[in-house]
């Protein structure tokens, strides 16, 4: 491994404990400096990871010369703002999902970031837990032989995620912060999806918060160049199963060669192959590593391992994904995912890119 070690400054601390336990766990990252508003929370922080210095000013830690990247887990209808002021300010970015909440600052980011020439890398964490690397590196062997469907969805009972101020302010989306887990994971094995049809429904209990954004959805997204398709669900704003019986983060895909399924929070990658039959791994020993705090609420070792891939290709000149380009044609699915649920009619995501005027 190469000596280089990048310095990391965390804005947002909330979301930010886990980078900040990745990055100070991690032979390629060390921090730099911290920043909230919240002052007391920065004080809490310092002394949780032995840190010397923080400060309440985002503007004070772009000066430091010192500092390579910005990670940014500020609340999501920040983060185009964010990541613009890091551009400006000479640094490379990553960025906890979602990028943005809509595709309103998709051109002025394009265009910052080819001025500015950084790196824009978003933190998709459930690309790298452990079930869903090996599920990965078994599709890339091509184990599965070809991928005829994938089902994807994100399912959990998260009514208490309601009793954060912010989730109150414009731009809330059960879509954009829970369900595009779920969605990434689709178009992870879709890259090329070309429309999605979909419906959605508000429940009681967020409406009781004054919130009218649909809170159990269903999408069918479609691959028009392969005739590969997906299934995508979310749920959650009332009771779910509890992972014993469905996965809050499922992935499964179906190739003509075998069959594979991977999910979270359960450290389980369950698969059948023509060649060697039915399986199941665990991976209970890295429950440690992955879940680092208080039950399992944190996910500190998804983020450590998207650092490190980070780093790595930063080191080998390689473009970190998914980057600004790929978060925002996932951006674009979920806008057309949003027009047909108005609709009531299937959507093309060229449609959505022509009609903003996004060029990728």
């Amino acid at each position: 491994m190469s000596d280089k070690r990048f310095t990391m400054g965390v804005l947002g601390l909330g979301e930010g404990r886990s980078i900040l336990s990745a990055a100070l766990n991690s032979p390629y990252w060390t921090v730099g400096n911290i920043c909230d508003l919240n002052e007391d929370l920065c004080r809490e922080r310092m002394e949780e990871f032995h840190l010397s210095r923080y400060t309440t000013q985002y503007e004070e830690m772009l000066a430091d010369p010192s500092i390579d990247v910005i990670g940014i887990y500020t609340p999501d209808q920040l983060h185009a703002q964010h990541i613009k002021m890091a551009l400006e300010a000479g640094k490379d970015v990553l960025c906890t999902k979602p990028l943005m909440v809509n595709l309103d600052d998709a051109n002025a980011l394009l265009e910052c970031q080819k001025r500015t020439g950084r790196i824009v890398f978003v933190g998709q964490s459930s690309r790298y837990f452990e079930p869903a690397q090996r599920q990965r590196a078994d599709y890339e062997e091509g184990r599965l032989g070809n991928l005829i469907a994938v089902e994807a969805h994100y399912i959990t009972d998260a009514r208490w995620f309601l009793e954060r101020d912010w989730s109150h302010r414009p731009g809330f989306s059960w879509m954009y912060n829970f369900m595009i887990h779920a969605v990434d994971l689709a178009a992870w094995y879709l890259p090329d999806v070309s429309e999605v049809y979909g419906v959605g429904a508000v429940n009681d209990n967020t409406r009781a918060c004054g919130l009218s954004v649909p809170d159990t959805l269903r999408f069918l997204f479609k691959e028009e160049s392969t005739g590969r398709f997906a299934t995508v669900g979310g749920a959650y704003a009332s009771p779910a199963l509890g992972s014993g019986i469905e996965q809050s983060i499922s992935c499964t895909l179906r190739g003509d060669k075998g069959a594979s399924r991977a999910g979270y929070p359960k450290l389980k990658y369950e698969h059948h192959f023509d060649h060697n039959g039915h399986h199941v791994e665990t991976f209970d020993d890295r429950h440690s590593y992955y879940f680092r705090f208080e039950g399992e609420t944190h996910h500190a070792g998804e983020y450590q391992n998207y650092i490190e891939q980070m780093a790595r290709d930063m080191l080998a000149g390689r473009t970190p994904k998914p980057d600004l380009k790929e978060a925002i044609h996932t951006l674009a699915i979920m806008e057309a995912m949003e027009q047909s649920m108005e609709t009531g009619k299937p959507v093309r995501v060229e449609d959505v890119l022509r009609d903003r005027n996004i060029c990728l």
